[in-house]
């Protein structure tokens, strides 16, 4: 059975105003993007599929550029299908590079992600990020 688009909406939202750690995830102590998507697996899953490498802070960084996206086409489903609620998305900062930056859909045109020296934050998903969005992903089916 897939995770409903309530239960992911509200296990990352249990994650605002979590402060900004690179490499981190854990709640209300601290987490980047991609380990905010990390705590919300764990919430719908229980444990995480695999361990993270090291990466990269910096979207400029080359270390482990091309590791976001492969891991999500890895771990989660790709669809061509409109950014909705429950929709983990990735973002493209800079035109050249992959994407490096990751958030999850919330209803009413907004997402949640994590920004350094923000930390989680609820931002609008206004022009300019629709504009940044590489592709969207669902969570996957639960194992019975």
């Amino acid at each position: 059975m897939n995770p409903t688009e309530q239960e992911i909406v509200l296990a990352a939202l249990a994650w605002e105003k979590t402060p900004y750690r690179h490499q981190a995830s854990t709640l209300n102590a601290g987490c980047d993007c991609l380990g905010l998507v990390r705590g919300v697996w764990r919430a719908l899953y229980g444990s995480e599929p695999s361990s993270v490498p090291p990466y990269g802070r910096s979207a400029r960084d080359r270390r482990g550029a091309g590791q976001l996206i492969e891991a999500a086409r890895h771990f989660l489903v790709e669809t061509d299908r409109e950014p909705a609620p429950g929709r983990v998305v990735l973002f493209r900062l800079h035109a050249t590079l992959p994407p490096r930056h990751c958030g999850i859909i919330l209803p009413e045109s907004r997402f949640i992600h994590a920004q350094e020296r923000v930390g989680v934050v609820v931002t609008g998903l206004d022009n300019i990020w629709l504009g940044r969005i590489d592709c969207v992903f669902a969570f996957p089916e639960r194992s019975q």
